[in-house]
């Protein structure tokens, strides 16, 4: 039988707020296993004990972006709509059916106000992070690192070129500086010059000289207009835009450990270290994985005198199609020198300003070499081969890479965190974003790691406290099975 509903809108009913909100919402598991009190130390000094008038709560104007983040709403704007008709949302910011809800504005006023300028979200992200670990749910041993890559709020056609140094300062430069030194001194070589004071002429000045041009140090590079600190990003299949780079770590459980936020230009081998100073404040590593883009002596060097285990991938070569690759080239560590697979020798020259020695083979004897077409097409016949002063060091992240148990520990990437970039930009819209500068972006990463770690606590507390439930009836015998 056809039926059809009556309209009862406009009906009195007894009925609380608390009633309205279901036993397993999300809020309310949240609001149940989130102690959020240690806001009010954070922002203490942000407020007035005794002047000005009485201010929204700081745990709800806190919550408000919570809310968009954990549900990846669009815009605050947005947010506020939803927490106008949403029970729920009423329910964890504290309001009642009659209280107004905050203008959309009044978070942006007190974030230009109050936060703009400090490290809170952060704070706030470790905070919660110390509560997931406070229930033993955190392992360190395995850690997992990986970057990303956010579509930043700006016009990829608004953009001007401006002028910057080729080369920046890398966190490595002067322990590299040091080593050169001491391995050119060991080989009988003198010491290379300051770039400022460096002979064109000299000979050991593999980097080349300046040639006169006016400007040389210095290159183009496009900047956005409307976001400047975001960074020009182009990989593989990817369309042209501006971005951040969002660099994170996380446990063999996927728990978010710590992230930085970077321009989307940026190598990951260059932003590591930031990251890296992170997680070494705060807890003890023992392994790293990451993949190949971390994958560098300097990297490797800085993991394995902190006595920690690294974890990469195979990475290849790369070289020339048709060519012969570096491996056929067999190191005579003895007399340090390389032999071909023609049995001719490959003997060390200088020690170049990038820390790369350079072995160099006798051109007279290789233009008779009936398997130079493979090997090289210099115009004097020489064959180079380059060989970092940390090559050790790689050469142990190899074996470690051999070692039983290392392939399978890399492989779980895909499960930690990839899973988390994937989840981030599915379900808490981190795809791309409205906010522009570094500043805001790291407030937005901050508040969607936080809300993942939040929503991984509360399900397992749930797991936890049903199993609980479940042993309690079967000990007592509730359960028939008659």
């Amino acid at each position: 039988m056809l039926s059809k509903n009556q309209k009862n809108t406009s009906q009195v009913q007894m009925v609380s707020l608390d009633q309205l909100v279901p036993q397993d919402h999300l809020l309310r598991k949240i609001d149940k296993a989130v102690d959020f009190s240690f806001i009010y130390d954070l922002v203490e000094e942000k407020y007035s004990a005794d002047t000005g008038r009485p201010s929204l709560d700081p745990v709800m104007l806190i919550k408000i972006p919570l809310i968009q983040y954990m549900y990846g709403i669009k815009s605050m704007r947005q947010t506020i709509k939803e927490i106008e008709v949403n029970v729920a949302f009423r329910w964890f910011l504290g309001l009642d059916f009659y209280d107004d809800v905050p203008h959309f504005s009044t978070f942006g006023k007190n974030y230009k106000r109050r936060f703009e300028g400090t490290d809170l979200f952060e704070q706030i992200f470790v905070q919660i992070l110390m509560q997931c670990m406070s229930h033993s749910l955190v392992s360190t041993d395995e850690v997992f690192i990986d970057a990303t890559h956010v579509k930043a709020c700006a016009n990829r056609k608004k953009a001007k070129n401006i002028l910057v140094a080729k080369k920046a300062a890398r966190f490595y430069d002067e322990a590299l500086k040091q080593e050169i030194q001491s391995d050119r001194e060991a080989h009988g070589k003198k010491p290379l010059k300051d770039d400022e004071d460096k002979d064109d002429n000299d000979s050991d000045n593999t980097s080349g000289g300046t040639g006169g041009e006016e400007n040389s140090d210095l290159k183009e590079r496009k900047v956005s207009t409307t976001d400047p600190e975001s960074g020009w990003f182009h990989k593989g299949e990817h369309k042209e835009v501006f971005a951040y780079a969002i660099e994170a770590a996380c446990d063999k459980n996927g728990w978010i450990l710590g992230y930085t936020i970077h321009p989307g230009n940026e190598h990951d081998s260059m932003t590591f270290p930031a990251l890296y100073e992170k997680l070494s404040g705060l807890f003890k590593l023992d392994k790293l994985i990451l993949d190949a883009g971390y994958k560098t002596p300097a990297i490797a060097k800085l993991l394995l005198d902190a006595n920690i285990t690294p974890v990469f991938p195979y990475k290849g070569q790369g070289g020339k199609k048709g060519f012969m690759k570096k491996h056929e080239y067999v190191y005579d560590e003895y007399h340090d020198c390389y032999i071909c697979p023609e049995n001719q020798i490959l003997t060390y020259r200088t020690t170049n300003r990038e820390g790369y020695r350079e072995y160099k083979s006798n051109g007279n004897i290789c233009a008779n070499c009936p398997r130079l077409s493979e090997c090289t097409k210099s115009k004097n016949h020489e064959k180079v081969i380059m060989q970092h002063v940390w090559n050790d060091y790689m050469e142990i992240c190899e074996d470690i890479r051999y070692t039983t148990g290392m392939k399978e520990l890399y492989n779980k990437r895909k499960e930690t965190i990839e899973r988390i970039f994937g989840t981030a930009k599915e379900h808490h819209g981190m795809r791309y974003t409205q906010q522009i500068g570094k500043e805001k972006m790291a407030m937005k990463v901050g508040m969607t790691f936080t809300c993942i770690n939040i929503k991984k606590l509360v399900n397992i507390l749930d797991m936890r406290e049903k199993s609980r439930i479940m042993k309690d009836c079967f000990s007592k015998n509730v359960f028939s099975f008659a």
